[in-house]
């Protein structure tokens, strides 16, 4: 199957070969398993504010930044954006309530060594999240150690459009300096593959959360996994393929 979808790939966007150098990583739902929390935070934020957003929505716009999903929210309700100083105080609510939740972070099972053995490849690690939460340095270093810095970084903070818009993966690109054909993007959520592949990166999609397979597939995931252990294991598998 691995074959055949690069040649799909290819074949779509008209390039020659894959030639990987970046693994291009999705934090919540991928290195960490946080969604379960993050929706349930955003939906009793919701809540507390009146927005109108459950923890199931809270999923399907998984990957946007706070002010993008803040602005649907807003225009849906009350037909006009979100004033950044509504942005700032919804989002702080949403963090406090978040870390009332969060007592600890748990690192998906298999990121680690998956981590390691793309190291150990010679290929380069990018993260591309639409967080911007200021712990997320501290957080990537206590689990991640030596992995993560910031110019290896793609935050809510460096980008106009969050995803779906393909800028965070185009600039995660910048970052590595690589072409689209020269990259893989591990995502979890339906709107960051539409980001990577609106980008034009061989997207591999690891089905974490509660959707059904075909949300992600549907977006233009060129593989699926069902977990990040599962990832892992296949990596030496896989690689052969995009190299």
């Amino acid at each position: 199957m691995t074959e055949k979808n690069v040649t799909e790939y290819l074949q779509e966007h008209g390039f020659e070969k894959l030639h990987l150098k970046a693994v291009l990583f999705d934090m919540d739902g991928v290195l960490f398993d946080s969604m379960p929390t993050h929706a349930r935070a955003w939906a009793e934020t919701s809540e507390h504010y009146h927005l109108g957003l459950t923890e199931s929505e809270a999923y399907e716009n998984e990957g946007r930044t706070a002010k993008s999903t803040l602005n649907i929210l807003f225009q849906r309700n009350e037909g006009r954006d979100a004033t950044e100083e509504e942005i700032k105080e919804i989002y702080a609510y949403k963090i406090k309530v978040y870390n009332t939740y969060n007592a600890e972070t748990i690192p998906m099972k298999g990121a680690a060594e998956i981590m390691k053995k793309i190291r150990q490849d010679g290929f380069q690690i990018i993260l591309v999240t639409g967080s911007g939460q200021d712990t997320l340095m501290a957080r990537l270093q206590k689990f991640y150690p030596g992995v993560f810095t910031k110019d290896v970084m793609v935050t809510a903070k460096n980008v106009n459009h969050g995803k779906p818009h393909p800028e965070p993966y185009l600039k995660g690109l910048q970052l590595a300096n690589v072409h689209p054909w020269e990259a893989v993007v591990v995502e979890n959520a339906p709107l960051g593959v539409r980001s990577a592949v609106n980008a034009k990166i061989f997207t591999i999609a690891l089905n974490t959360g509660p959707m059904k397979d075909e949300k992600l597939l549907n977006e233009g995931a060129n593989i699926l996994f069902h977990s990040m252990q599962e990832f892992c294991d296949e990596w030496d598998r896989i690689k052969k393929y995009l190299q």
